[in-house]
């Protein structure tokens, strides 16, 4: 779901589009190709029957395209508006990166007429626009709370930590009752779990100068309170550096799932990877707390968008389409088939009432979860290891928190002077 932008010189689509709005012919499609993929398609593959009987002389043709490879097929389509599709899925993290490329289209005018755009989450809404405009609309949202496991805490008589500090004393507890276990499974290269721990203690990854810029925060006080609070779990009495420092959330999931750690920050879409794993029946899942009791941790809002290119001769019905894939009915029928989370707040709420295991997420979402800054710098940043370079600097005792915050901040401000 977090991406790496498309980068390069500014290809073809950065003028003003096709300048064509073709009301019959073949509208196309790139939608992402998901982990068990049929259930996605049934659903869309309605929304493209009805929309077909409904635009009279339109066929939609629908790709399904691999994540792994998406950065280098979009950039081909940027730059080759020929055979470039109409309409596009993509992470939200490569909004801007796409947008600096000329690639999508400003939808702000149709997206303010839409009466669903009103019960929208801040948080997604901000993952589609770009200097007050809007690219698209957000498709699906996804959200990281703490998952444990209630056998090792009923055995040691624990309960859910209700603050970050009880969040870390408890991961401790566990490690020296169970020493074969990581209290809180924890990876030096996992940026989305750490960034709550940032977001907490009242820290930015940067903040907004005006006009689309971006400077550094991450060496600011409060930035590094939570980087040595998330660092401060890799040792010997959590989750040793050796093993620890290396690992992302995957791994740090994974670690979980086959019984190896007694919490782990998770996001709602690795449910089909607990219930698969050794830990199945024996889990539960709170928000991961704040710095005080009551408060919750804010959390990255990861997901994904789907938006128009700009090279679109078809702008009118790929607009239309768009909205009926990004609209409240499918993003219900999403969430039955796939799990993933409605990004309109009253969808969401009626999804959590059918489903009770959603209940934290989006009580996470709702208190305020955040972005990443929206510049097409991050997608350097986040490809070239920043933040987890960081963590694992003084994770390994390579370096003191403010050596390795002020070396990210200067790369981060290189990345966001280009």
């Amino acid at each position: 779901m977090a991406g790496v932008a498309a980068t390069g010189c500014a290809p073809s689509t950065s003028g003003d589009g096709s300048g064509k709005d073709e009301k019959s012919g073949t509208l196309r499609v790139w939608l992402f190709r998901e982990v068990g993929n049929k259930p996605k398609e049934r659903v869309v593959d309605a929304v493209v029957k009805d929309f077909e009987k409904q635009h009279e002389g339109v066929e939609v043709d629908v790709q399904y395209i691999p994540i792994d490879s998406r950065a280098e097929k979009i950039k081909g389509a940027l730059n080759d508006p020929e055979s470039a599709p109409d309409l596009i899925e993509y992470g939200n993290t490569d909004t801007a990166g796409y947008v600096a490329d000329g690639g999508l289209a400003d939808v702000t005018g149709e997206i303010g007429k839409w009466k669903a755009a009103g019960d929208m989450d801040p948080a997604a809404k901000e993952s589609v626009t770009v200097d007050g405009k809007v690219y698209g609309a957000p498709l699906f949202v996804g959200v990281r709370a703490l998952y444990y496991r209630t056998d090792v805490f009923d055995d040691l008589g624990l309960k859910a930590p209700k603050t970050l500090d009880e969040v870390v004393s408890t991961a401790k507890k566990i490690r020296a009752e169970r020493p074969s276990l990581y209290g809180l499974a924890v990876g030096g290269a996992y940026t989305y779990g750490a960034m709550p721990f940032i977001w907490a203690n009242g820290g930015e990854l940067a903040t907004e100068k005006g006009d689309g810029a971006y400077s550094a925060a991450i060496d600011s006080a409060d930035a590094k309170k939570g980087i040595k609070a998330y660092t401060g779990l890799f040792g010997a009495d959590n989750c040793p550096a050796g093993k620890c420092a290396q690992m992302g959330g995957n791994e740090s999931v994974e670690a979980f799932t086959a019984g190896k750690a007694g919490m782990v920050i998770g996001g709602d879409f690795n449910r089909q990877a607990m219930e698969d794993g050794k830990v199945k029946g024996d889990y539960a899942v709170v928000p991961l707390p704040g710095t005080d009791e009551g408060e919750i941790a804010p959390a990255f809002a990861g997901g994904n968008n789907v938006g128009v290119l700009r090279s679109s001769d078809h702008r009118s019905l790929a607009v239309d389409l768009m909205k009926e894939l990004a609209g409240k009915e499918t993003q219900r029928r999403l969430f039955d088939a796939m799990g993933f989370l409605p990004t309109f707040t009253d969808t969401r709420a009626q999804a959590a009432e059918d489903e009770p295991f959603v209940k934290p997420f989006v009580r996470t979402l709702d208190a305020g979860a955040k972005f990443v800054p929206v510049s097409p710098a991050w997608g350097e940043i986040d490809a070239g290891l920043v933040l987890p370079t960081m963590f694992q600097e003084v994770a390994s005792g390579r370096k003191s928190v403010d050596e390795a915050a002020e070396g990210a901040a200067k790369k981060m401000d290189e990345a966001f002077a280009k």
